[in-house]
């Protein structure tokens, strides 16, 4: 037995040892900590939080082990009480801090009472089996944690220790953190792209999906920005460096979502609230028991602590929702978005570029004299080859589908101006508007006037095309709407929620869209300031609403709506005001993210519920039903450990596929 009591005995001093030695590294890992950059502190600062976090739980489990043997040894007992006298300083100093420093009686001055009160009453088990859950628990927290932020921040990749640079046409090996703006660096099939620039030399085919969400690799040449953490799947480019490190998109991308995870949700708060609140009245309640029941009941009535556990379960549930969104390609930069998502009734859509595609399809064909469709439509898509915009992508897209046969030309026989001009061996091709054509001095027959009045009114636009100098016919370039926004409409709708197009478009287009959507309302012709103010309308009748625009031309909105949702492209993420970003840029998550916001406020609502009825039955068991101190403490650890039950199950329920296929149903 003695022997026993000497091997427990040297556990807590090899403890005590280790928590000496952490405090050393933490001193080392401080002075390091200011030579290196913000994402290294981060790394440091999680490493050492966990090393804590280990260390307590260690010791909490030694202390433990010491208390049970002092039934035996009662000489352990003062070194039960040191080392529980230790794990309970941080409670002491902030209690005493709140009291003589704030005057305030909050949960801190809760904290310390119980610790003081359970130390001079040397209730050791019970105080260790709850240091116990409550390291458990925080590991928990900082695992899920971790988690969340590798499942948002895997878009920035490892970055390289030494890169290819050209200097002077020879390609030099050099250190990654030497590079410089301007530099001019060389990647090759199957490396990663570490910085942001423009490709000077090459051509090749790039992974952008971790980045932008785009399933297909694109193809990029020399004038064409690239992006960090993108990856070069076949070609070499020689890329000159714009930016590096920290002001890259990718890192700036990092530097929002590190601020996401840290987001405190409304319920987390009003479960905090509740902690203060009740402090005063729960301390009350310990006071009167005292002379009535006694000491150990009094202690036991400390022990109700309502709410006290929401500090630990909230989060792990708001963590858990963000990483299962951004699995689903929902990037949430702001965690109030899921908060207040619960509350929104009215959802108001940008009309262009949010529920129309940005890429235009071809309509009808208008021919003039003798020419064919399929005539007017090859000379089109020939002095389009060569370019890039989406009128040219659209024309030759539906050549392509009619195996058309295109004519063979020259690259120095291209004029860009206000139209386009193209010359073949005997014959000139403009394409172009109808002013490029009266500029160029080709008449337009009346019919084709009309044709454009009426495409004016409906919202397209016409492209002309002639040949020498004959108009031979015309495109109607027609705005498509994105395949999935009826059916979103659809479930939104059936979910109660009010529908709004605004849009800077012209009345007609806009009046034809809302009717084919079935909306409740649209306004047309609005400029981007006036966005905003018909937000805030729709905000003084009482209604929350939900914005979701394309984060260009819509910062005002967006920032003005309670909750703003943009389909604006990763290039500019860290910039865009948007509190949430569809990666994908399409609508088809949007029921999805609904759906995710009510379940979390449905989990939330559990978690305070799991946080508050325990002391509820703890201060009714300590005066009907003769509860100890320790059958508090089991209560209290009994709440803790449903509690983290329910806010890992989420998680659990995503993994086997089940959570976001119920907003499907």
């Amino acid at each position: 037995m003695l022997l026993f009591g000497a091997f427990l005995s040297g556990v807590a001093l090899y403890v005590g040892t280790s928590i000496k030695k952490q405090r050393i590294n933490s001193k080392r890992i401080n002075s390091r900590r200011k030579k290196l950059s913000n994402q290294n502190k981060q790394i440091l600062t999680q490493q050492q939080n966990e090393k804590e976090i280990n260390t307590n739980l260690a010791f909490s489990a030694a202390i433990l082990a010491l208390t049970i043997s002092s039934q035996i040894f009662p000489i352990l007992l003062p070194i039960c009480m040191v080392g529980l006298t230790y794990l309970n300083m941080p409670f002491i100093v902030r209690g005493y801090k709140e009291l003589f420093q704030k005057r305030e009686i909050k949960s801190g001055v809760l904290d310390a009472t119980i610790a003081l009160v359970l130390l001079v009453s040397k209730y050791f088990f019970a105080m260790a089996l709850f240091f116990i859950f409550y390291y458990t628990s925080q590991k928990l927290l900082l695992k899920t944690q971790d988690k969340s932020k590798q499942s948002l921040i895997n878009i920035l990749g490892e970055v390289p220790q030494f890169i290819w640079v050209a200097v002077n046409n020879v390609e030099v090996q050099t250190s990654f953190d030497k590079l410089q703006i301007g530099d001019i660096v060389i990647i090759y099939a199957g490396e990663m792209i570490p910085i942001d620039g423009v490709i000077m030399e090459g051509i090749g085919s790039i992974d952008q999906h971790k980045l932008t969400g785009e399933a297909q690799p694109v193809e990029k040449m020399e004038g064409d920005l690239v992006f960090a953490s993108t990856m070069l799947i076949s070609g070499k480019l020689y890329i000159r460096v714009d930016k590096t490190g920290k002001e890259t998109v990718a890192a700036k991308i990092g530097h929002i979502l590190n601020h996401t995870v840290d987001y405190k949700s409304t319920l987390e708060s009003r479960g905090e609230i509740i902690v203060d609140q009740t402090a005063i009245p729960t301390l009350l309640i310990a006071a009167i028991t005292l002379p009535i029941l006694g000491v150990k009941s009094a202690a036991a009535a400390l022990m109700a602590s309502f709410g006290y556990n929401i500090r630990i379960i909230a989060p792990i549930s708001m963590l858990n929702y963000i990483k299962i969104a951004s699995e689903k390609g929902i990037l949430v930069k702001d965690g109030r978005a899921l908060d207040l998502l619960k509350t929104v009734d009215t959802v108001v859509f940008d009309k262009t570029g949010t529920l129309t595609q940005d890429q235009p399809a071809i309509g009808k064909i208008h021919c003039c004299s003798t020419y064919t469709e399929q005539e007017v439509l090859c000379y089109a898509a020939t002095a389009e080859y060569k370019q890039t915009h989406p009128i040219a992508r659209a024309i030759l897209l539906a050549a392509k589908e009619r195996n058309l046969q295109l004519f063979s030309v020259d690259k120095t026989n291209y004029e860009v101006g206000y139209g386009l001009k193209v010359k073949l061996e005997d014959e000139i091709i403009r394409v172009g508007s109808a002013n490029f054509m009266e500029l160029e001095n080709i008449p337009i027959p009346i019919s084709i006037s009309d044709i454009q009045a009426h495409c004016h009114e409906q919202g397209n636009s016409l492209t002309y095309i002639a040949v020498n100098k004959q108009l031979i016919g015309t495109i109607e370039i027609v705005t498509t709407i994105r395949p999935e926004v009826k059916q979103v409409i659809k479930k939104l709708k059936q979910n109660g929620m009010r529908i709004t197009i605004i849009s800077g478009d012209r009345e007609e287009p806009t009046r034809q869209l809302a009717k084919e959507l079935g909306v409740d309302d649209y306004f047309a012709e609005t400029l981007p300031e006036n966005k905003a103010a018909l937000i805030k309308q729709f905000q003084t009748e009482g209604k929350s609403v939900c914005f979701v625009g394309d984060g260009i031309n819509d910062s005002i909105a967006l920032k003005t709506a309670h909750v703003s949702i943009s389909l604006h492209g990763a290039s500019t993420i860290a910039t865009d005001t948007a509190q949430v970003v569809f990666m994908d840029k399409s609508l088809v998550h949007l029921p999805d993210l609904f759906y995710l916001a009510n379940e979390l406020d449905k989990n939330m609502r559990n978690n305070l519920a799991i946080t508050i009825i325990p002391g509820i039955i703890c201060i009714g068991g300590v005066y009907f039903l003769n509860f100890g101190i320790i059958a508090a403490t089991l209560l209290y650890n009994a709440g803790l450990a449903v509690g983290v039950a329910n806010a890992m199950l989420p998680a659990i329920e995503n993994s086997n596929t089940k959570l976001i296929e119920g907003s499907k149903k």
